[in-house]
């Protein structure tokens, strides 16, 4: 859940950087490197990330008991949804460095370096104050799914000079917030980032990219998707007698998707408006497949 706060974060701050200008020429990428973009982008970046942590710190960490540093094994918990979510949360603000440095007309082995691994040193950081925080704990399960996250971005940048395959997010609200609103979160928004129960993360592979038909749509894709459900709490064992009747289950998802910044558009404010969207799956019909109920069909699943 922390993941997903701070991968909205990171979008609210680029949004917010396009939107405030409507000049076309000031949002194209450089040919070459614009050493005043580039020292503005690190500064703000640097300030961005600076601030966040330090408030962090004091609106999330402050009201805890602090600790020697520390891990934790919580691998079994909510079914991995958590750790999708670190995954998703990595790739999406290393991919958002990336892009920034190239509209630096930094060049590409830059990009890579210190732009794509920006998501994994912040969620670095932030695991650290986890491990020093008796409440939680340094997480080995979280660092391998930030690095996963990383991991997929920079490999197809190397393997591709393309993102073939992105990692999106979906939300539909669900019954069991209300019944642990502390936990789950209570109203929209905070369910978005807590209830673990109506997420999805999405494999959305590019059909065309893969084979290479003019015939087939270059923004059409094929979306894999995996969520669960039935979760009040972080696993199936729990003290508290009301919480043991839990019906947790994995779901399976295929659909369709498309991918926004394949969009073919002349301006460089939709690009960037696109490139920020395209962190969600777009709803389609969907296939749903548990173990426990079998197949089901979505006619619009979100």
């Amino acid at each position: 859940m922390k993941a997903l706060l701070y991968l909205l974060f990171v979008l609210c701050t680029i949004t917010s950087v396009f939107s405030q200008s409507g000049i076309n020429r000031f949002l194209t990428p450089s040919d070459t490197l614009h050493t005043p973009r580039r020292n503005a982008l690190v500064i703000t970046e640097a300030s961005v990330i600076g601030l966040s942590l330090v408030g962090l710190n004091q609106l999330w960490y402050a009201d805890y008991e602090k600790s020697k540093l520390h891990t934790l094994n919580d691998n079994d918990e909510w079914l991995q949804m958590d750790k999708f979510g670190h995954v998703f949360s990595s790739y999406q603000v290393g991919r958002a460095g990336a892009e920034l440095l190239h509209w630096s007309g930094v060049r590409k082995k830059d990009q890579l370096l210190y732009g794509a691994t920006l998501g994994f040193g912040f969620l670095t950081v932030v695991e650290v104050f986890d491990g020093y925080s008796k409440e939680w704990g340094f997480s080995w399960g979280d660092m391998i799914s930030n690095a996963g996250g990383t991991g997929l971005y920079v490999g197809q940048e190397l393997l591709w000079k393309e993102q073939r395959i992105t990692l999106k997010y979906s939300f539909h609200q669900t019954k069991y917030a209300s019944q642990r609103p502390d936990k789950l979160g209570e109203g929209l928004l905070e369910e978005i980032l807590k209830d673990y129960n109506g997420q999805t993360y999405w494999l959305s592979a590019n059909v065309h990219s893969f084979l290479k038909n003019e015939k087939i749509p270059k923004w059409l894709n094929v979306a894999f998707g995996y969520g669960a459900e039935g979760m009040l709490t972080g696993n199936s064992e729990t003290e508290d007698l009301s919480f043991l009747n839990q019906n947790r289950k994995r779901q399976y998802y295929l659909s369709l998707d498309v991918d926004l910044s394949r969009i073919k558009t002349n301006s460089h404010f939709l690009k960037s408006v696109f490139s920020v969207l395209n962190v969600i799956k777009v709803p389609f019909p969907t296939l749903e497949f548990t173990d426990k109920n079998g197949l089901k069909f979505h006619t619009i699943y979100f």
